[in-house]
């Protein structure tokens, strides 16, 4: 090689390097890495300039797919009569830290009292279905639409509702969002895989609104659809948001995740944030045991002890909260609980009893609040894309527990009771709604007679009476319309005088329509009180659009109690 060659060589060698260096650290400095790799999976400290707005640089979004597979399934196996179950940060699981005395095993609890064993209680954040599928415990809890993410690979058993979450879970959004169908269009943060997506998921699903996964906060948005972008776990996902809107708003709209995160997050936006809506009058969120399947089959009787003693206590926590509220306390002193955190985190479950649990696990899969309800939406949330084989509620439920618990009458005296939780008095009806649909009922020509012929006017019905029993206390604005196509016509043909008149009759045809409505669902279901249902007519005054089978509709507006 020449003198020449060799300096060229050299350059070319230098400008390789340097340009290589270049990227490693253009790398380290905004790649977050490939989903699933260690750069990933770490959480950083969450650090945000003033005026920075890549939020997508300073937290770690992941790209999920589907759930992650569980190890083979293996028998879980007591140690000296101690059995060991896996809980979290959660007050919904008083009920079994009072009947045991705490979280550690001793011969005082109602279980060493009445079942001849210990319970171990151990706390834990971190999602525990791969330790419990593997026998490393007895029992765990989670939501039921968690179930549905594993499907038939999960080998457990579900004996007993624990709680219905009311309060705890919530969308944080910006300040000018009203309701679920502004999220169109909109980016917002959570958790995969978990009740917080779940969550948003069921409101999306019940506005009309698709739901499309993204990478992360870069990504494009689709327009027609509610984005998720996703974070380790819902803390984080608030941080996230709180984080872009202190730095002008411009990657995120909303976040999906728990309390006490909501609070913070509304609080630390300074008015730049609203709570949307929490689940306090939403069965929806249900919190459920969940045991080994060997260890279920081989010890049922143990099984039916720790369900009686848990619903024992939850009804003698519902009847007498402030007793309970230092042995809670103390349980989580892990976490800096005080009585006061105790009692806040308490008003925001409800502790099922066995009259509720029976009538959850036994409710078809029509009934809002049921088991089979619950699993059933959260298998359509997801869809066929996430879970592809979804299998029916009665894979995972087994309900000989209760029954046994029932006939033995030792909790004869506990009694329903799921009532709303109203925070103040104002009128539901008054508020914005939750959310809207836009339902076209079919009529028969020129009538305002429904078609109840029509399989899909039926199907239609039912989606009415599902919100109205998923929400107890709230209420439903049945608002009818017909279509304006024709407007023009009258007014060539005689004027606004003939406007004026066809607007009249348009009103008239429209209120006619929302009346029968109502008629028809209180016919199809007669448990519905008829003042949970309320009717106006719009006449062609709000058209949908140029699409005249669009304006001729109901909408069907939905208020919660709050």
């Amino acid at each position: 090689m020449t003198k020449l060659g060799k300096i060229v060589f050299t350059l070319v060698v230098l400008l390789l390097a340097g340009f290589a260096v270049m990227r490693m650290l253009g790398k380290k400095d905004g790649d977050t890495g490939a989903p699933g790799s260690p750069a990933h999976a770490d959480t950083r400290e969450m650090v945000v300039p003033e005026g920075d707005s890549n939020i997508a640089a300073s937290f770690d979004f992941i790209a999920p797919g589907k759930a992650q597979p569980l190890p083979s399934p293996r028998p879980y196996t007591p140690v000296d009569s101690t059995i060991a179950i896996n809980l979290s940060e959660y007050a919904g699981y008083a009920g079994l830290i009072a009947a045991n005395g705490g979280l550690e095993p001793n011969d005082a609890s109602w279980f060493a009292k009445n079942g001849g064993f210990k319970l171990k209680i151990t706390l834990s954040e971190e999602d525990s279905w791969a330790d419990l599928q593997d026998g490393k415990f007895a029992a765990t809890a989670t939501t039921v639409d968690v179930l549905s993410n594993y499907g038939r690979q999960w080998q457990c058993v579900v004996p007993a509702q624990v709680s219905w979450s009311r309060g705890a879970d919530g969308i944080i959004v910006k300040k000018d969002i009203k309701r679920v169908n502004d999220l169109k269009g909109k980016t917002i943060a959570t958790a995969p895989f978990s009740e917080a997506e779940f969550f948003i998921r069921y409101l999306a699903q019940e506005a009309g609104l698709a739901v499309v996964r993204l990478d992360g906060p870069e990504q494009t948005r689709n327009p027609e659809a509610v984005n998720l972008v996703f974070l380790e776990d819902a803390f984080e996902a608030g941080d996230a948001f709180l984080a872009d809107l202190k730095a002008g708003g411009h990657e995120l709209d909303g976040c999906v995740t728990w309390a006490p995160k909501t609070t913070e997050v509304v609080e630390g936006s300074e008015g730049a944030a609203r709570q949307l809506i929490d689940n306090r009058n939403l069965l929806v969120i249900a919190d459920i045991l969940v045991f080994n399947k060997g260890f279920a089959q081989a010890k049922p009787e143990v099984v039916q002890k720790i369900v009686e003693g848990m619903l024992l206590h939850n009804d003698r926590i519902r009847a007498n909260p402030e007793s309970h509220l230092k042995a809670i306390a103390d349980a989580f002193k892990a976490y800096e609980w005080t009585v006061d955190d105790a009692r806040e985190e308490l008003s925001k479950v409800h502790l099922s009893n066995l009259p509720e649990n029976l009538a959850f696990f036994r409710g078809a899969i029509d009934e809002a609040g049921s088991f089979a309800s619950v699993f059933q939406t959260a298998n359509l949330a997801y869809g066929s894309e996430l879970q592809p084989s979804p299998v029916a509620a009665s894979f995972f439920a087994d309900i000989k527990p209760l029954e046994a618990i029932a006939a033995a009458g030792t909790l004869s005296a506990q009694v329903a009771s799921i009532q709303p939780i109203k925070t103040n008095d104002q009128a539901p009806i008054e508020q914005d709604p939750l959310l809207t649909r836009d339902i076209r009922f079919y009529f028969l020509p020129n009538s305002a007679q429904l078609d109840m012929g029509n399989k899909e006017n039926h199907d239609f019905l039912a989606n009415v009476n599902h919100l109205l029993g998923v929400s107890p206390g709230s209420m439903i604005l049945l608002r009818g319309h017909v279509d304006d196509a024709q407007k023009e016509n009258f007014r060539k043909q005689g004027g606004e005088a003939l406007v004026r008149k066809m607007f009249l009759k348009a009103m008239e045809l429209s209120q006619q329509r929302a009346d029968e409505v109502k008629k028809r669902l209180l016919e199809k279901y007669p448990a519905i009180k008829p003042d949970r249902l309320e009717v106006v007519g719009r006449g062609w005054e709000e058209p949908a659009g140029k699409d005249s089978d669009l304006n001729r509709r109901v909408e069907v507006q939905w208020f919660t109690v709050e």
